[in-house]
C-alpha cells in the first residue's frame, strides 16, 4: 500500500482533533474565567531510504533520503493569557488577573477556579455556587489576619454581632500652631488682669474682654483665661466604657510660652515651647523654669451625671508638652502619657448605661508624642480605640483579596483574606470540569499566598471573561477545515493511483 494514503489518514485524524478544540473553545467563549487551548502538529518518523554519508576523497558528502510517514497531534496547550474585565456589580465576585488561581475545597480535595463568581450560602460561607465548593482564605481574629498559617474556609456571617470595647488609648497627631495668637492684654468689668492675678473667668454676667499679639480682639462669656498664654484649642474624643457606653471628653491645649532649656549633652541653651494639656482651662500652672514643666500630682477633674441620677468624677493628670524649635516634640524630657481614670463607672449626659453595672476605674492612656508644633493652622485631632457593640450590616472586598465587615457601630473589621495559588507551570494544570483544575505531575506544587505576595490583582465586583478570541478561532477554523480537506485529496489521489495499478492488469 502507499504510504501516501496512511499519510493523509493521519492528517485527517490530527485536523479532527483540531477541530474539537476548536469547537469547544468557541463553544465556551462565555465561560467565566474559561482558558483557550490550541493544538500543535508535529511530524512522525520518517523511513530513512538511505542514510547520509561523509565526504571521503574527491567525492562530497550526501544527505540522508527519507520519506515521512504522516504528522500526529504535538500537544494540546492551555493558554493562560488574562481574559476582559467585566464588571458585575455584584459586591462578592472577583476577578483575578495575572498568574494564580484561586483555592476551593471539597472534603479533602483541593481544586483551583479562575471562576470568581462567589457568593455567601445561608451559614455564611463563601462558596462557588454552581458546585458549592467553600472558598479558601484566612479568618481574621478581632480586624488581625495571619497570613502564615493555613488556610480554611472562609465564613462571615450575616448579622455577626460585635461585643463593646472599652477604650483603652487615645492618640494625638497632627499639629499644633506654633505662632498662635498669645493673650496680651484683658479686663473684666474694667479691672485688668496682672502679673500678680493673671487669671480670669468669665461668666455672662461677667465677660472678659481681650487683646491677642496679633492684633485681634475677642469677647468672651465662659471660660478661664491667662494673661500670657493663648485661647485655649479645644478638642473632644468619644470614650466608651466596658459595656459600650460612648462619652464625649473635652481636652484643652492651651500654649503658655517659651522657656530655655540646656542639655547634659551640650552646654547652648535651646529655647523650648510649653503646652499645657487638661479636661478644662481652670487647672493652670505658670511657668517660670524647667522645674514648672511637668507638674507633680496636679489634676484637673470633671464631674458627670449619670442616668440614674449619681454623679461620676473624670480626672486627668495635667501635662505640659514640650516642642523644639524644629517644631519636633521633645520625647526626651516630656511625659507626654497621662492616665484618665473613671471613678465610678459610666459616664455621659446623660448616660446610657447605669453607673453601677460599667467597670469602674477605667485607665485610659493619651499619648501626644506625634504631635508636631509647626507655623500653620491647628489641626490637633485624637483618635480613640474601642467602640460600642454593633452587628455586621455590610461586607466589602478590596484588590488584597481582603473582606472588611462594616458594622452598625461604624467599626470596619477585615473579617478575612482570599488565599491565591501561583503554580510555574499553570498551562500542566489538569482540567475536571465546571471551570476547576487540580495540579499534575508536570504543573508544579501550589504556591497559596496573598495576592499582593503574588503580584497578581483581584478586581472585587467583577468577573475575568473567557481569553477565546473568536476571530482568531474562525481563521483557525478556515485553516483547518482547508487542511483536512487537503489531507482527504491525498487519500483521493492515492485510491485512484492504486486503482490505475490494478487496472495494469486487464
Amino acid at each position: 500500500m502507499m504510504r501516501s494514503l496512511f499519510s493523509g489518514v493521519s492528517g485527517l485524524k490530527n485536523h479532527q482533533t483540531r477541530m474539537d478544540v476548536i469547537g469547544n473553545n468557541i463553544s465556551n467563549v462565555n465561560t467565566t474565567g474559561f482558558k483557550s487551548s490550541r493544538v500543535t502538529f508535529v511530524d512522525t518518523l520518517s523511513q530513512t531510504l538511505t542514510g547520509a554519508s561523509a565526504p571521503k576523497g574527491n567525492l562530497g558528502g550526501t544527505n540522508p533520503k527519507q520519506i515521512g510517514l504522516g504528522s500526529s497531534v504535538g500537544s494540546i496547550d492551555l493558554m493562560f493569557q488574562d481574559g476582559s474585565v467585566q464588571s458585575t456589580g455584584k459586591n462578592t465576585d472577583l476577578c483575578l488577573s495575572g498568574n494564580g488561581l484561586f483555592v476551593v475545597k471539597q472534603g479533602n480535595e483541593t481544586y483551583y477556579t479562575r471562576d470568581g463568581a462567589f457568593e455567601f450560602d445561608a451559614d455564611g460561607n463563601y462558596v462557588l455556587p454552581g458546585s458549592g465548593m467553600y472558598v479558601q482564605g484566612w479568618m481574621g481574629t478581632d480586624g488581625n489576619i495571619d497570613t502564615t498559617a493555613a488556610v480554611s474556609n472562609i465564613v462571615v456571617q450575616a448579622g455577626k454581632s460585635m461585643a463593646a470595647k472599652a477604650t483603652q488609648q487615645i492618640t494625638y497627631s497632627n499639629n499644633l500652631k506654633a505662632d498662635v495668637p498669645m493673650i496680651v492684654s484683658m479686663s473684666q468689668k474694667g479691672v485688668p488682669a496682672t502679673t500678680a492675678n493673671p487669671a480670669l473667668t468669665a461668666s455672662a454676667t461677667s465677660p472678659i474682654t481681650m487683646k491677642l499679639s496679633d492684633g485681634s480682639t475677642f469677647t468672651e462669656t465662659k471660660g478661664t483665661y491667662y494673661l500670657g498664654s493663648s485661647r485655649p484649642v479645644v478638642t473632644s474624643v468619644n470614650v466608651y466604657d466596658s459595656l459600650g457606653g460612648t462619652h464625649e471628653i473635652p481636652v484643652y491645649f492651651m500654649k503658655e510660652g517659651s522657656i530655655t532649656s540646656t542639655t547634659a549633652s551640650s552646654s547652648t541653651a535651646n529655647a523650648i515651647d510649653i503646652w499645657q494639656v487638661s479636661l478644662d482651662s481652670s487647672t493652670w500652672t505658670p511657668i517660670s523654669s524647667t522645674s514648672a514643666i511637668s507638674p507633680t500630682g496636679q489634676e484637673s477633674k470633671m464631674t458627670y451625671l449619670n442616668s440614674d441620677g449619681t454623679s461620676t468624677t473624670v480626672s486627668m493628670n495635667v501635662t505640659k508638652l514640650q516642642f523644639t524649635n524644629s517644631g519636633a516634640y521633645n520625647k526626651d524630657t516630656g511625659d507626654g502619657r497621662v492616665i484618665l481614670t473613671f471613678t465610678s463607672g459610666s459616664i455621659g449626659t446623660p448616660s446610657t448605661v447605669p453607673a453601677t453595672t460599667a467597670t469602674a476605674n477605667q485607665a485610659v492612656t493619651i499619648d501626644f508624642s506625634s504631635l508636631t508644633q509647626f507655623v500653620g493652622n491647628n489641626t490637633v485631632v485624637g483618635k480613640e480605640d474601642g467602640n460600642a457593640a454593633g452587628t455586621l450590616k455590610s461586607i466589602q472586598i478590596d484588590s488584597s483579596g481582603t473582606i472588611t465587615g462594616v458594622y452598625t457601630n461604624g467599626v470596619r473589621q477585615a473579617e478575612a483574606q482570599v488565599a491565591v495559588a501561583q503554580f510555574t507551570n499553570a498551562s500542566g494544570l489538569t482540567k475536571t470540569g465546571n471551570s476547576l483544575y487540580q495540579a499534575s505531575n508536570n504543573s508544579g506544587v501550589a504556591n497559596i499566598k496573598t495576592a499582593m505576595d503574588l503580584g497578581v490583582t483581584i478586581t472585587p465586583s467583577a468577573l475575568e471573561m473567557s481569553n477565546v478570541d473568536v476571530a482568531n478561532e474562525f481563521s483557525d477554523m478556515i485553516i483547518t477545515q482547508r487542511g483536512f480537506q487537503s489531507n482527504s485529496k491525498i487519500i483521493t489521489v492515492s485510491d485512484e493511483m492504486l486503482e490505475t495499478v490494478i487496472n495494469m492488469k486487464r
